[in-house]
């Protein structure tokens, strides 16, 4: 590592490069849409925390699910918004390791979040005698956590690969530091094959993922079509469940196939594409759920009432005392 880091110890992210006459609109529209993005999950999850009747595992795991958008979006729009203001586009070596750990385990986790609530949904419908034995709050929690902890590790290795990789190159043809660019700037071919096996894992490890999604919502779906009181509990809580993943998983299919034939795009869409994970699920999933899932509307609604009832209060009581 002591090698790579003497060799190239900055990064130079030329994505921006050819949007520069537009950086003031951009970085005004980044902006919002980053408050936006911290304001929704800041306040769905603050909501699930502090109701105790949200304390059951679909809302446990909608709020994990929350505060994974806010740890994956913080670790790209602060830079980003500073490089739109910027007139250079750097960033250290080591800043660049740790964005890309970030972004890349922020995906895995969203997969591994999106697979629980898949099998909670499977086991509320499909199975509703043992829901309450089997997802109870402390287990749902513990598993929560390793569904954070796992992708964070697995990314961690691949991250620890691609370190020690001596570069010949410090430009990242990106908005943001992606592994597999810097992969491709290595000097030597034969000393990324171990980097290449370990994505390959990375990448089986949460297509089976995706394939256990697939197999249970079918499998949901085939037991609600005989029942009309599990159709409208599917509708109720499953339906935000498969927005999300199939938000997420257009969002990063458009990705892959940015990577594997970007160069034939223009460079605005190329930049569009490859940042829409993270700007398109973090906003939609809280509004998602805020607006289908009914504890939480009443819960918003009872704040929202409240407030308004207490602004009220104090207006005619302050008429009063006037008069």
């Amino acid at each position: 590592i002591m090698n790579n880091v003497s060799a190239i110890t900055m990064f130079f992210l030329s994505g921006l490069n050819e949007t520069v006459n537009h950086r003031f609109v951009l970085f005004f529209l980044s902006l919002l849409c980053y408050c936006i993005i911290f304001l929704l999950n800041l306040a769905l999850t603050v909501t699930i925390i502090l109701d105790k009747n949200l304390h059951e595992p679909m809302y446990i795991l909608l709020c994990v699910f929350c505060m994974n958008a806010l740890y994956g979006t913080a670790g790209f729009y602060p830079k980003f918004l500073w490089d739109l203001l910027s007139p250079v586009h750097v960033i250290s070596y080591y800043g660049c390791l740790i964005q890309t750990h970030v972004v890349y385990s922020f995906a895995c986790i969203d997969v591994s979040i999106l697979t629980l609530m898949a099998f909670d949904r499977y086991v509320a419908i499909c199975q509703p005698l043992k829901y309450h034995s089997f997802m109870s709050k402390q287990r749902v929690i513990k598993v929560a956590c390793f569904s954070w902890f796992t992708p964070f590790c697995i990314v961690a290795v691949n991250i620890f690969l691609t370190s020690r990789l001596k570069l010949c190159s410090s430009c990242i043809s990106r908005l943001f530091c992606v592994n597999s660019v810097i992969v491709t700037l290595a000097c030597s071919r034969a000393e990324t094959i171990i980097n290449h096996i370990a994505s390959y894992i990375t990448i089986t490890v949460y297509v089976f993922h995706g394939l256990f999604i697939v197999w249970s919502y079918v499998y949901l779906i085939k037991t609600c079509v005989k029942s009309t009181e599990k159709r409208a509990k599917f509708m109720q809580t499953c339906v935000p469940h498969l927005v999300s993943l199939l938000t997420f998983l257009v969002a990063i299919l458009f990705d892959v196939l940015n990577i594997r034939f970007g160069s034939i795009l223009p460079r605005t869409l190329q930049n569009f594409i490859a940042i829409e994970f993270l700007v398109i699920p973090p906003i939609m999933n809280p509004l998602i759920y805020g607006f289908k899932l009914t504890k939480i509307q009443k819960r918003i609604y009872s704040v929202v009432i409240f407030k308004r009832t207490n602004f009220c209060f104090i207006r005619s009581d302050n008429s009063f005392t006037h008069s």
